[in-house]
């Protein structure tokens, strides 16, 4: 048998909550000095701990990002025959119809010059009117379809070059914008608009936000604005007043510039209007708000 309950309480007790040796007391100063020495080791043991050391966890890629650049890599890797258009989206096909509209109206601009007949012209001037209804509904049937593609931002872009861009500079030069400096001036309002979407393509993610995601405005005027002078021509070949092919019309507005056909240089009154939309949709500093 051990002790009694007397000795048994003189034993020495291990202690229940710390493996280390008890410390030895101390006193005065040098139990100060200890307590100091002690804090200082644990603060430098914690500083070299792996968590300490280990740098901030960077934030997860959000969804969007990862499944852009999962669609980007599908889309690369396809090596199918016509991997190309089987890669199409409704969205995409309705884009394209946006370009379809707009060279038809090139090749009806070109058969009025050939034929005199203002049917062609009627439909050189309707068709990127068309063009603009199928812009409107790509995206409306993209987030119908919940559907994203690869393409259609450039896709987008390319077409309204040429529904909004090529074609009605063409219409213009039908109906008599046909001197070497109407041209010059028509070929600056075409790449204004090239720029133009360029830019946006661009800087697109930059433009503030609504709630809904949407930009809030539109750097510059969009190209699509362009149906307004589509429209101004459309008056001006309702009352005739056209330099059309086989002596076709009385005439555009205000003629040629006096000054500077006297100094050799034949540019129409009405081309002024291109220079001036031109600069418009590349400006920056003009802010359009989005309806």
């Amino acid at each position: 048998m051990p002790g009694t309950a007397q000795e048994l309480d003189i034993l020495p007790k291990a202690p229940l909550t710390s493996s280390h040796p008890p410390e030895p007391k101390l006193s005065g100063a040098g139990a100060t000095t200890a307590q100091a020495v002690r804090r200082l080791s644990v603060s430098t043991a914690n500083a070299s701990s792996p968590a300490s050391m280990a740098p901030p966890s960077s934030e997860p890629s959000s969804p969007s990002k990862s499944s852009k650049a999962h669609n980007l890599k599908a889309f690369v890797d396809d090596d199918r025959h016509f991997s190309l258009v089987r890669n199409f989206r409704l969205a995409d096909c309705v884009t394209l119809m946006n370009g379809v509209c707009g060279s038809l109206s090139l090749f009806e601009s070109a058969n009025w010059l050939l034929t005199g007949d203002y049917n062609h012209l009627w439909a050189a001037l309707t068709l990127p009117a068309a063009g603009m209804v199928f812009d409107l509904f790509d995206g409306k049937v993209a987030r119908w379809r919940n559907e994203a593609s690869m393409l259609g931002q450039e896709l987008d872009s390319l077409a309204d070059s040429i529904s909004f861009g090529v074609a009605p500079a063409f219409c213009a030069f039908s109906i008599g914008l046909r001197t070497p400096g109407d041209i010059f001036i028509l070929c600056g309002f075409i790449c204004s608009g090239i720029a133009r979407l360029a830019r946006f393509n661009a800087t697109v993610a930059l433009i503030p936000k609504d709630k809904k995601g949407k930009s809030r405005y539109f750097e510059g005027l969009p190209i699509p604005s362009t149906l307004m002078l589509v429209a101004g021509m459309g008056y001006l070949v309702k009352h005739n007043k056209i330099e059309g092919p086989l002596k076709l019309g009385s005439g555009l507005p205000g003629g040629l510039i006096r000054p500077l056909q006297e100094a050799g240089l034949e540019v129409h009154w009405a081309s002024l209007i291109f220079i001036l939309w031109g600069t418009l949709m590349v400006s920056k500093s003009l802010h359009v708000p989005k309806p």
